[in-house]
């Protein structure tokens, strides 16, 4: 597992995170985890599935024009890439 050090942390910082880490009843270092989480992976973002399910449903898509598209669609199985 990936390990991070930060260094030059203030002392305030440093203090306040405890203080946090306590109120929540865990340790600093899973405090600052929980904090990275959120900050790059928040709740509220939008995922790539829901957002073409809604540009569908925007689009007014029926069952049928689902099914041209994904009978349209390129199966052939990609070649993979080679560095010569």
């Amino acid at each position: 597992m990936p390990a991070v050090t930060i260094r030059n942390l203030s002392e305030e910082t440093h203090r306040a995170l405890r203080v946090r880490a306590a109120h929540h009843g865990r340790s600093t270092e899973a405090e600052i985890r929980d904090i990275i989480e959120a900050a790059v992976r928040p709740p509220e973002r939008i995922k790539l599935g829901s957002l073409l399910t809604a540009i569908g449903r925007d689009a007014e898509l029926s069952d049928s024009d689902v099914d041209v598209l994904q009978r349209s669609r390129d199966t052939t199985p990609a070649e993979p890439m080679t560095f010569e």
